[in-house]
C-alpha cells in the first residue's frame, strides 16, 4: 500500500481509574470501565483505525480492549504517564502545593525521584513520530494512553511543552492529530460525547 501524505493519530485517554483520588503516574491501577454501550460514541468518533496501541498501564490496556475488542493492541512502554517519583500513587490531598508557577516552570518541575513534563515529552515524542509514520503507511493509529501522553502530543504540534499544559484531557476523551511532513496539526482536543 502506498504511503499517505499524512497520518492520523487518534489519542484516547484511558477510562477513570479505580480507586479514584490518587496521583497515578507509573503506579498501576485498573480502569473503571463504563457500560459497553457508553464506548460506542468514542469508537465511532475515532472511525476506522489500522492499528491500536496502548501504554503498558493496565488502565490503558483495559480501555483499549474495551474499545476495540477484536483488535490486538500493541504495547509501547514509551507511552507511560509521567513518573511522579516519591509522590506517585499518593492521595491527591497529600500532594505538595507548588504555588503559582508559570507554565514553563511547571513543565520543567522535576518531581523528587521522578521526571518533569519536559522529560516526559522528550520520551514520548519519538514514539509518536514512529506511530505517525505507521499511520502514513497503513492508516489511522489509535493510541490509548494518559492525559500526560496527550499533552505531550499537543506539545509536538505546538512546538513547546508549556502551551500544552493549558489543555484539559478528560477520561475517555479523544484528541486527533494529523502528522504531515514537517510537523503535526491538531484536529480536535478533549472531545467527549454530548450528554444524553
Amino acid at each position: 500500500m502506498p504511503p499517505h501524505a499524512t497520518g492520523d493519530l487518534i489519542l484516547i485517554r484511558h477510562a477513570p481509574t479505580t480507586p479514584p483520588g490518587r496521583l497515578y503516574g507509573r503506579t498501576d491501577a485498573d480502569a473503571a470501565l463504563p457500560d459497553p454501550a457508553a464506548l460506542d460514541a468514542p469508537r465511532a468518533a475515532a472511525g476506522p483505525v489500522a492499528r491500536v496501541v496502548a501504554s503498558p498501564a493496565a488502565r490503558c490496556r483495559q480501555t483499549a480492549a474495551a474499545l476495540w475488542p477484536d483488535a490486538q493492541a500493541s504495547s509501547d512502554a514509551r507511552l507511560w504517564e509521567q513518573d511522579f517519583g516519591a509522590f506517585d500513587g499518593a492521595p491527591l490531598a497529600d500532594l505538595p502545593d507548588l504555588g503559582p508557577l508559570p507554565r514553563t516552570a511547571l513543565a520543567a518541575h522535576r518531581w523528587d525521584r521522578g521526571e518533569s513534563f519536559d522529560d516526559m515529552a522528550a520520551r514520548i515524542g519519538p514514539a509518536l513520530r514512529d506511530w505517525a509514520e505507521v499511520a502514513r503507511r497503513a492508516g489511522p493509529v489509535a493510541i490509548v494512553a494518559h492525559a500526560g501522553t496527550v499533552r505531550a502530543a499537543l506539545a509536538l504540534a505546538l512546538d513547546g511543552t508549556a502551551p500544552a499544559l493549558a489543555f484539559a484531557v478528560a477520561p475517555l476523551s479523544l484528541t486527533r492529530l494529523t502528522a504531515f511532513e514537517g510537523g503535526f496539526g491538531i484536529g480536535c482536543v478533549n472531545w467527549t460525547p454530548a450528554p444524553a
